[in-house]
């Protein structure tokens, strides 16, 4: 198995951040021309990983989603960081903190329109680590 951890910047607030990059790079080289299964794997719990097209206001829609189902607001008994965070905490209950990928040839085997997005409701934190692993088929 490969590893490598990767630092995403998103800001301050609310983000849909495409990694399919990062990723593609990561299992190419960790496969060769190889097959395998690529994991990718978000170590916080305010924030996790979606697979979806990026580009068409598919990802404001996400956000707009995660809104509308887990609104920033007093309701949350998790309290600590800002108001409404304790949203951000329930987030990965819907959107997973990790999503496992074919790789076929060297190459992610996504759909046509699809990318690897890391998804961070949380404004608090600037900056999330995302581990790519590789295990070979």
């Amino acid at each position: 198995m490969r590893t490598e951890v990767i630092t995403v910047r998103t800001g301050s607030r609310p983000v849909v951040r495409d990694i399919t990059q990062e990723a593609a790079r990561f299992a190419s080289e960790a496969a060769g021309d190889g097959d395998g299964l690529l994991n990718v794997f978000v170590p916080h719990a305010t924030a996790g990983v979606a697979i979806i097209e990026t580009g068409a206001g598919s990802d404001d829609d996400l956000l707009r989603a995660l809104d509308d189902l887990l609104p920033a607001d007093d309701r949350w008994q998790h309290r600590h960081g800002s108001p409404g965070h304790g949203r951000d905490h329930v987030m990965p209950g819907f959107v997973a903190p990790y999503a496992t990928l074919p790789v076929v040839g060297g190459r992610i085997a996504l759909g046509t329109w699809q990318s690897i997005c890391l998804v961070d409701p949380n404004g608090d934190n600037s900056t999330r680590q995302v581990r790519f692993s590789f295990v070979r088929g």
